[in-house]
């Protein structure tokens, strides 16, 4: 659920209650078994439903609020549901048991290049990308240089999106998932992959973003990168919570597990 308009004091901007997200596995078979496993990108608990139907626990019970400020780092090893709850806080997934309340534009920054159509041109796919994100038509042309300027396709801008490399396309979406001013920004590290030139650009350009959010939720394998941008840490282990508090205390904690 989203309610729109900026947030009362002191309320919570990012609210789960008991939250509970589980994906059915319709064939048995341990081949097709361990590959839907994969697909959802979760190491949750598999377990069963009333209807006996076999069912991966990819979060159980999470309960969490985030008020204005509060930047808070999603940790765990693979498949512990980190990217499962960045999605079902922008409301990909939804709840089977529980709710989800976010006061606010969400933002989501994961799967950037996710639904990019290959046979638009470069402004083309800026155009479409941003109007999803709530920009209106006029927004948009006003933003279009910016946008254009930072990808630095230059002359690639006015051809197929087909013939762009992996990286020319992380930056096209880059530009475009950060021309919004969000509330609530939802972020995985994949956005800090390419080349060096591009990523010291793209993570001046976030942090520049991050001033503007007034809740940002991280999912990150890289400690430091968690301790540099965040102020809490959620420890996530097969879909529950194992610890949460502040960054520097939840990363030191994981790591000694690690390293146990």
């Amino acid at each position: 659920m989203n309610l729109a308009g900026a947030e009362p004091e002191n309320e919570a901007v990012v609210r789960l209650d008991r939250v509970s997200i589980v994906f059915p596995i319709y064939q048995g078979g341990a081949r097709s078994l361990k590959k839907r496993v994969l697909f959802h990108g979760s190491a949750g608990r598999i377990g069963r439903d009333a209807d006996d139907q076999v069912v991966i626990e990819a979060l159980s019970e999470v309960s969490l609020s985030l008020m204005s400020g509060d930047r808070l780092a999603l940790i765990g090893a693979n498949g512990a549901g980190k990217t499962t709850l960045l999605r079902t806080i922008a409301g990909i997934y939804e709840p089977v048991l529980g709710s989800v309340v976010t006061r606010g534009l969400v933002s989501p920054m994961f799967d950037i290049s996710l639904g990019i159509d290959s046979d638009l041109n470069g402004f083309d796919n800026i155009r479409v990308r941003a109007q999803l994100l709530g920009l209106s038509p006029a927004a948009i042309e006003r933003r279009l240089p910016e946008i254009a300027e930072f990808t630095e396709l230059g002359d690639y801008l006015e051809m197929p999106v087909r013939t762009y490399s992996a990286g020319m396309i992380l930056r096209l979406g880059f530009a475009v998932a950060t021309c919004v001013e969000p509330e609530i920004l939802l972020m995985d590290e994949s956005i800090l992959a390419g080349d060096a030139h591009f990523i010291s650009r793209a993570e001046a350009r976030i942090r520049r973003f991050l001033d503007r959010a007034s809740v940002m939720v991280l999912a990150s394998h890289n400690l430091e990168l968690c301790r540099r941008w965040c102020t809490k840490g959620l420890w996530l282990d097969q879909g529950r919570i194992r610890e949460f508090g502040p960054v520097d205390a939840i990363t030191a904690s994981y790591k000694n597990s690690v390293v146990a």
